[in-house]
């Protein structure tokens, strides 16, 4: 679905994106990690013809982005970090005026967005005004608008910023259904486990590379299973990794009387984003 080859974006001295090479298959979830500044947001404004770049090229479904700009914006549907409805417009009317970009049919149009309201869960919803709804509600308008022209891929710019955990619960169950109907999503996040609850698969970026690619268990695996936390007089947390609970206790079993163990526990995705890039997601 997307093709990404020896991308890159200049923005005077800084390479935001630098030689970036990638494949996403169609039909699967990919989700794309780093740091701020790491190249994630230019990549996804290259994909979604916002940005151009300086050079290389990427395809979506075969479309050049930089060729056939119009064809790929009929392929792909485009859900924004930031709220970008129109408040002033009820939730039929957003998807109205969104609809009637895409020259859907008068016909079609109504009974697309009938399906489309109940498909997301908000069809009760549907004559209030924007301005009124909760944060859970307007996401899920605003994905329910970029499925409006029934694309092929769906991009997801950190999907469930700001929401609290169950309504984050509840837009994973809804990206996992749009996935299973078929969908190929793109998704960039901050919290980890999303990654790691939706993701068959995961780049992480960093100064505008990719650093690591694969399944979240493998990039885990090949950190370790396991991480044993302790704490020495210092104060300073330090962290090891594992293959497996037995090599922990070994380790733990042979530590010297002023070093404390803190934690044996099992080894996240977010472990391995602090090893390769230094830094927690987020951070500057």
């Amino acid at each position: 679905m997307i093709v990404l080859e020896n991308l890159t974006k200049v923005y005077g001295a800084v390479r935001a994106v630098d030689s970036l090479g990638l494949e996403i298959r169609s039909g699967e979830v990919f989700g794309l990690l780093g740091p701020n500044g790491a190249g994630k947001t230019t990549t996804l404004r290259i994909l979604t013809t916002l940005t151009r770049p300086t050079s290389g090229r990427a395809l979506i479904n075969g479309l050049d982005v930089v060729k056939e700009p119009l064809e790929v914006k009929k392929t792909i549907g485009v859900v924004q970090q930031n709220m970008s409805l129109d408040k002033d417009l009820t939730v039929s009317e957003n998807m109205e005026a969104h609809a009637r970009l895409h020259h859907l049919e008068p016909s079609r149009r109504k009974r697309r967005i009938a399906e489309l309201l109940d498909y997301v869960g908000i069809e009760s919803e549907s004559r209030r005004m924007v301005a009124e709804l909760s944060g859970g509600t307007k996401r899920r308008l605003m994905i329910a608008r970029a499925l409006v022209h029934n694309p092929r891929l769906l991009v997801m710019d950190e999907p469930t910023v700001g929401l609290d955990a169950r309504t984050r619960r509840r837009l994973w169950e809804l990206i996992r259904r749009m996935n299973s109907s078929g969908a190929t999503i793109l998704l960039t996040t901050h919290y980890i486990e999303e990654a790691e609850a939706l993701c068959g698969r995961v780049g992480i970026m960093h100064q505008g590379r990719l650093i690591a690619l694969d399944a979240p268990v493998q990039l885990r695996r090949r950190l370790g299973l396991v991480t044993v936390e302790t704490l020495a007089n210092n104060n300073h947390t330090r962290y090891r990794y594992f293959a497996d609970r037995t090599a922990a206790a070994d380790y733990t079993g042979g530590l010297p009387p002023d070093v404390r163990v803190v934690a044996v526990r099992e080894s996240s995705l977010e472990d391995v984003f602090l090893e390769m890039t230094g830094r927690k997601v987020g951070e500057e």
